[in-house]
């Protein structure tokens, strides 16, 4: 009885890592656009550890932000949503739309930096 306990622990942790692990940032190459019906661009190239690194970007609300009531929450992060979850198609009330908010943290980090891609081709590779 115990054996066949363990085994199905075992299989539920192994199971868990791998869902999680296929899921994760570090892994992702490029920014996911499923929510776009008729994409204009294929999706941005994004390989998310190699940015930070070349960046130097440690922490995550950079990029992955929090806001209620319209103010930015300092030690609060989503990195473990999609930015679909928060950002829709269209603007809602104090929200930005979901293309503009990709352009406006992406590109407005590079413009800020100097340093970056901030034409539509740099970042829309096929």
């Amino acid at each position: 009885m115990k054996n066949n306990l363990v085994i199905v622990l075992i299989v539920m942790f192994v199971s868990v890592f791998i869902l999680v692990s296929a899921n994760s940032q570090e892994d992702m190459e490029r920014v996911d656009n499923r929510v776009f019906k008729n994409p204009q661009r294929v999706s941005a190239l994004f390989k998310h550890d190699e940015h930070n690194e070349k960046a130097g970007l440690e922490d995550c609300i950079e990029c992955h932000h929090v806001y209620e009531n319209g103010k930015k929450i300092e030690d609060e992060s989503s990195e473990d949503q999609y930015c679909s979850d928060c950002h829709e198609l269209k603007a809602s009330g104090s929200t930005t739309a979901l293309m503009k908010a990709f352009h406006t943290n992406c590109k407005g980090c590079h413009l800020d930096q100097k340093q970056g891609p901030v034409t539509c081709g740099e970042c829309h590779k096929k």
